[in-house]
């Protein structure tokens, strides 16, 4: 064993989270991708098999069931997220997918008025948000090219504050940021861009699926307005699983722009009335029925969080991140790697981006070394060590693989994403 492995294994045995390792499946080899989908937990698996178990024995009496019935799931869910996300139980539910959301806190919260017009967002925010701003002013009558603004990016990879502060114009009807940039793992200033938000009178809000589970908000604290993430990235709930959804409770009562019978009082839901009633808390912002098998993993998953505590699990994620870090500085040093990620703790979220001219050959051959990667074009490799799953050992055995795979020119063999061999 060299001495850096050694070091490794010191890190390791010192973890405090390391217990919650075991409960993972782990067959997945080397796992840093966790920011795309987590893996599954022994307990996930559990609460999912309950659900199935309720289904097959109880028939449509599982929605009323004594035992994590049906009809409350988004809303206990939402609970138990809250935590995470620095909010009130009630101002979370958890309910359909992250764009679904999107649309949802845009029909609600984007009321054009006036010379008040505009959607602030970035230049590099998800596609999937852009396309969903670009239908809702499109929805409205208004040109995307022209209430669209999309902050620019000074070098590639960051989006200065400065920049998105200078932005919000008196013209701007809403503004609508990432928390986490999904390529580069930079983290936001969302207490600060909230606050100036509003000392412009604009409503502002997030989508936080790269941060979720990884790093701690206190969103009700802060006077952030609404709030969307996914339930399969760090907060573990499978392919698909339920996403999360937050309403600050002063905008409680506010109709919700895409109504449906979910959002009703639990109350009234079933007075099966035309008009509806709206619930007085973030259940209001349910359309559909919800997917109970997509909510149920999550019920698992986020026991674990319960007990780890998001504070423990943001050191933990630091520590892991910036050791990763700290390994590329030495280890492949020299081989045409560049980290797209900030340095600075406060401005790093939960994952690593490497920057590689032959990143998409790299991945391949990362993948058939055991060590599970993420590729986003052109040239950038995710890595994401999941505090709850991944030890200081896997990241030194991932860079080591690294070293080897670019030292020895391995990767040459793999197509580039264009799917040539030159």
């Amino acid at each position: 064993m060299t001495q850096d492995e050694e070091h490794a294994t010191r890190l390791d045995a010192a973890d405090e989270l390391a217990r919650f390792r075991d409960e993972f499946h782990l067959g997945a080899g080397i796992y840093l991708d966790g920011n795309s989908l987590g893996l599954l937990s022994h307990r996930a698996e559990r609460t999912l098999s309950e659900a199935v178990t309720s289904w097959r024995e109880r028939g449509i009496d599982g929605w009323t069931a004594e035992d994590h019935p049906w009809f409350y799931l988004p809303e206990e869910v939402g609970a138990m997220t809250a935590p995470l996300v620095g909010a009130a139980p009630d101002e979370v539910v958890a309910t359909g997918g992250t764009t679904v959301n999107v649309h949802q806190i845009l029909a609600t919260f984007f009321r054009p008025d006036g010379n008040q017009t505009k959607i602030l967002a970035t230049e590099l925010d998800f596609p999937s948000d852009i396309q969903a701003l670009t239908s809702q002013l499109r929805l409205r009558g208004l040109d995307p090219d022209k209430h669209l603004i999309r902050v620019t990016s000074r070098d590639g990879r960051t989006i200065d504050e400065e920049d998105v502060v200078a932005a919000m114009t008196d013209d701007v009807a809403l503004v609508f940021l990432p928390t986490v940039l999904y390529r580069s793992g930079q983290l936001l200033d969302v207490e600060r861009l909230t606050r100036v938000a509003h000392e412009r009178g604009i409503p502002i809000g997030f989508d936080a699926a790269h941060s979720v589970g990884v790093a701690p908000h206190s969103f009700s604290d802060w006077g952030v307005d609404f709030a969307v993430w996914c339930g399969y990235k760090y907060l573990n709930g499978g392919p698909g699983a339920a996403a999360g959804l937050y309403v600050n409770r002063r905008h409680f009562g506010r109709r919700p722009g895409l109504a449906g019978w979910f959002g009703s009082r639990k109350d009234r839901q079933f007075d099966m009335d035309h008009d509806l009633i709206p619930a007085e808390s973030a259940g209001a912002y349910q359309i559909g029925t919800p997917n109970i098998l997509s909510l149920a993993p999550l019920l698992g998953s986020l026991e674990m969080f319960d007990e780890a505590g998001i504070g423990r699990v943001r050191e933990k994620s630091l520590n892991l991140t910036g050791y990763l870090i700290d390994l590329v500085d030495e280890y492949l040093s020299g081989m045409g790697f560049a980290i797209g990620t900030p340095r600075e703790e406060k401005r790093r979220g939960g994952h690593v981006a490497l920057e590689h001219p032959d990143a998409a050959r790299i991945c391949m051959a990362l993948k058939a070394k055991g060590v599970v990667p993420d590729f986003r074009p052109p040239d950038v490799i995710r890595l994401a060590p999941a505090p709850l799953y991944t030890s200081y050992h896997d990241v030194w055995r991932a860079v080591e693989i690294l070293r080897r795979i670019v030292g020895e020119g391995q990767h040459e063999k793999y197509p580039n994403e264009r799917g040539v061999v030159a």
